[in-house]
């Protein structure tokens, strides 16, 4: 059976896969990634890890703590918590890096951690950058991060692969960031949701590295889980440009740096490098896409995105002519703060001075970043010129330390995300756009663009795929799991159903709110007569994107307290589904189910009681009612488990 790129990486990275199974989208696995990075948040997985009884790292070399999200806070209270998180890097052999060495994405590139072909997950929704290395990033949640300190394991649910077709080449000044925020403006109905991409094409020969990490780190924006690139001559050109680097700059000191052989990094070296030519994986030729987009280089330009979200695309050129005055202009953050991009926006802003109005903010994505930068003249420029500097880490992106929009105010950011009140005020308004637009804007005084492209609309299109019909799955089911369940359909028809409508904000931080005080309340913000409507046992057949919105775990827990087996959807939000399987709690795709549910009982009603009795036939991945069969993802050994065990905490003590 062939497999996709991710498919591929998923096989290599799972654990205690049945003998002969082959990955494919949908499965439910056990995996054991190469490398786990926590961040400022590695404090509150402590937490957890200590929570849960555990008193050691299952394996020291695989989590990385980078300190990076508020560093420029230096009260007592930070630095005390800061502290405390090397204490324990110290005390349990873990590869640390102290705020001020960079952001925590950059770090794992540039040292080596997000090595090509492996699969890297973070407790940070940016790990998607590291596909640009063509490393398999994806998020997790913190209960996944003490997982893996505890276990080395954590599960996985393959996610549905699309590929993304990137053809011709780019103009002269458009960047990677142009192509990222052309393809969320372009693809913007959610075509992407979800899914993992692999970036295919004729077009990926001219993209540099840094471009490549611009566009994986933005899928995230465009809603994928991950964006994977091939690994190509350009992945090894840079491996082998960086190990020279390190080699020169000598060995950063971190603990594992003590097993390095005569001198050199135990990541990257050039044996390293030389076995990964030999064993890179690629995905088979005939490997099944569920979508194939596809992207014309040569139609892109500078674009802006936003404001407010970044699926609202507009040519900078088309931008100028609105004379949109700007307040604050930013260089900062994971996606674009490296050195090609500082360059960018030194070339674009040297011999000129940054409006009178306008303050424009520059931190570098890493501590190396910022000492390349500086010795190329770059640094200087963008200093000469009027900007201010910040220190390397995150910053203004994530509304932290000084530079923020106040009340009313316009910024231009080289940043990833634009959310209202993200990056300051709610009234404040937030555009996206490449170094070089966000340096001339800051020059102008307003949103411009430094180069003269005419207003096309970019060419690209979209290709939907049918899997065709493979033999009938046959599970094996784990003693005690059901291998049949039967329940009536509930029928909540909402698509993008947000978990505020499903458990309230004003109880989220109720810490003593009992199980059933949690069932009394479900569904409150959406249908308040739910609550009386459900009997022990129904199944829940829920829209399209169930339980988008913030990630409170108390919107899948309630639902299983009040009796509901299990919670079937056209798609969930990726959130929302770690929290339900970190619970205990089965949730499944079934879009062909909601579709027809959807013809028959229509929306005039929030909640339907179907009367429909359906029998679930988990070793053959089925659901059936009145002689109508649905497909569902099989749920593997490792998603039994959790189930059995009560979800991944009782999972992680049974096997301490």
């Amino acid at each position: 059976m062939s497999q996709n790129l991710i498919e591929k990486i998923a096989q290599k990275y799972a654990v205690d896969l049945a003998q002969g199974h082959i990955v494919q989208s949908g499965d439910f696995l056990s995996i054991s990634p190469k490398h786990i990075m926590t961040h400022d948040n590695t404090g509150a997985v402590m937490s957890k890890f200590k929570a849960i009884g555990a008193i050691k790292v299952a394996n020291p070399r695989q989590p990385v703590y980078a300190l990076d999200h508020n560093v420029q806070d230096t009260s007592e209270a930070n630095l005390k918590k800061y502290a405390g998180i090397e204490a324990f890097a110290k005390a349990m052999g873990v590869d640390f890096y102290p705020a001020g060495r960079g952001i925590g994405h950059q770090i794992m590139c540039e040292e080596g951690y997000a090595w090509p072909g492996s699969m890297v997950v973070a407790s940070d929704s940016h790990s998607n950058m590291y596909g640009g290395l063509g490393c398999l990033g994806t998020p997790i949640v913190r209960t996944d991060a003490a997982a893996i300190w505890a276990t080395g394991r954590t599960w996985w649910q393959v996610p549905p692969v699309a590929k993304v077709n990137l053809k011709g080449q780019l103009r002269p000044g458009v960047t990677g960031k142009d192509v990222i925020i052309t393809l969320a403006g372009l693809f913007n109905q959610d075509d992407v949701l979800n899914y993992a991409l692999e970036f295919v094409g004729d077009g990926l020969a001219s993209l540099s590295i840094d471009q490549r990490l611009t566009i994986a780190n933005m899928t995230t924006e465009w809603g994928a889980l991950a964006g994977v690139f091939p690994i190509d001559t350009v992945t090894f050109d840079w491996l082998e440009a960086r190990t020279l680097f390190v080699e020169k700059r000598g060995l950063s000191g971190v603990p594992s740096d003590a097993e390095a052989v005569d001198g050199a990094s135990p990541r990257l070296n050039y044996g390293h490098i030389s076995q990964l030519k030999q064993t890179a994986p690629y995905a088979d030729p005939d490997a099944f896409y569920a979508k194939e987009l596809q992207l014309d280089l040569d139609t892109v330009e500078p674009n802006v995105s936003g404001p407010d979200n970044v699926k609202t695309m507009t040519a900078a050129k088309t931008m100028e002519r609105q004379n949109l005055k700007i307040h604050k202009a930013y260089l900062v953050s994971c996606v674009n703060s490296r050195v090609d991009d500082l360059a960018e926006a030194a070339r674009t802003i040297k011999g000129q001075k940054v409006s009178d109005h306008v303050e424009f903010y520059v931190a570098a994505a890493s501590s190396e970043v910022q000492a390349e930068s500086e010795a190329r003249g770059d640094w200087q420029a963008l200093m000469d010129a009027g900007a201010k500097p910040l220190p390397p880490g995150c910053g203004p992106c994530i509304g932290l330390g000084v530079g923020l929009l106040g009340e009313d105010e316009v910024g231009i950011s080289a940043t990833n995300r634009n959310f209202k009140g993200r990056m300051g005020a709610k009234s404040a308004k937030a555009y996206l756009a490449s170094p070089a637009v966000v340096a001339a804007s800051a020059v102008a005084g307003m949103i411009v663009s430094p180069f003269n492209y005419d207003t096309a609309k970019p060419q690209g299109d979209i290709k939907i795929n049918k899997r065709t019909a493979t033999a009938s799955v046959a599970v094996s089911i784990l003693e005690g799991f059901p291998r049949k369940l039967a329940g009536n359909i509930l029928f909540c028809h909402q698509d993008n159903l947000n978990t505020d409508g499903i458990y309230p904000g004003k109880y989220t931080y109720i810490d003593d709110f009992t199980p059933d005080q949690q069932a009394g309340v479900v569904m409150e913000n959406y249908d308040a007569s739910f609550v009386d409507m459900v009997e022990t046992g129904d199944f829940l057949v829920g829209g399209f994107n169930f339980g988008t919105g913030s990630s409170r775990e108390q919107a899948a827990t309630s639902l299983k307290y009040r009796g509901i087996s299990l919670v079937l959807a056209g798609s969930f939000s990726e959130t929302y589904k770690r929290n339900a399987i970190n619970n205990g709690f089965l949730v499944l795709e079934a879009p062909e189910l909601v579709n027809d549910l959807l013809e028959q009982h229509g929306r005039d009603k929030l909640t339907v009681a179907t009367g429909i009795k359906a029998t679930i036939d988990f070793q053959s991945a089925t659901l059936s009612y009145n002689g109508k069969t649905y497909a569902l993802s099989p749920v593997g050994a490792a998603a039994q488990e959790l189930v059995l065990t009560g979800g991944l905490e009782n999972w992680i003590k049974a096997r301490l």
